[in-house]
C-alpha cells in the first residue's frame, strides 16, 4: 500500500502515528546524545526538516511523552535497549521560531515573549509544587509579553532550573 507523504507536518507523533511516509531519522538523538555537547546549533536550509528533527528529539526525551515508545517502535533508535530506557525522562523545553515571521523587531520581540510566557503556562503546575522560593515566584510572575530585555534574556535558563529542581535532573 503507497503511504502519504505529510508535506508540510513538523510533529514526529503525528506523522508516525498517521503512518505517513518517514525517513528514519532516529539515529540523530544517538549521535546527539552520545556527542554531550552543550549547545548544538542545527544549521540547514529552509525545509530541510529541523522543526520536524526538534519534535522527535523533544518526544523521545520528553517527560511529557513518557510511556510513548510506540512512536519509535521499529526505528533505529528503538533496536538498543539503554535508549529504550531513555525515552521519555528528561524535562524537555521546546522552542521553535519556525512560526516568528513578523517583519519588524518589535514585533519579532513580542511574539518570541509570548512564546515564553506560554512556556511558563504550560509549567504552571511549578508555582504550587514547593520548589520553587518566593524570588522565583516573583521573577515568574514577571515573565509576560511585556517583560523587560534582562528578563526575557533569563527566561529560559530560570524555567530550565525550576524544572531541574522539580524532577530531579537536568
Amino acid at each position: 500500500m503507497t503511504r502519504t507523504v505529510g508535506i508540510g507536518i513538523q510533529n514526529f507523533g503525528k506523522i508516525i502515528e498517521n503512518d505517513y511516509f518517514y525517513i528514519d531519522k532516529t539515529s540523530f538523538i544517538k549521535e546527539w546524545w552520545e556527542n554531550g555537547d552543550e549547545v548544538t546549533l542545527i544549521a540547514r536550509p529552509r525545509r530541510f526538516g529541523k522543526t520536524l528533527t526538534m519534535s522527535m528529539t523533544e518526544q523521545f526525551f520528553s517527560i511529557k511523552y513518557a510511556g510513548r515508545g510506540d512512536l519509535f517502535e521499529g526505528l533505529s533508535i528503538w533496536r538498543e535497549k539503554e535508549y529504550r530506557a531513555l525515552q521519555g525522562t528528561y524535562p524537555v523545553i521546546s522552542l521553535s521560531f519556525a512560526n516568528v515571521k513578523e517583519r519588524d523587531y518589535t514585533g519579532t520581540r513580542k511574539k518570541i515573549c509570548q512564546m515564553l510566557t506560554d512556556l511558563y503556562t504550560d509549567s504552571a503546575f511549578l508555582l504550587d509544587s514547593g520548589v520553587l522560593q518566593e524570588g522565583d515566584k516573583d521573577f515568574w510572575r514577571r515573565v509576560s509579553v511585556d517583560m523587560d530585555d534582562v528578563e526575557a534574556s533569563f527566561a529560559i535558563h530560570h524555567l530550565a532550573k525550576y524544572l531541574s529542581l522539580y524532577y530531579g535532573k537536568r
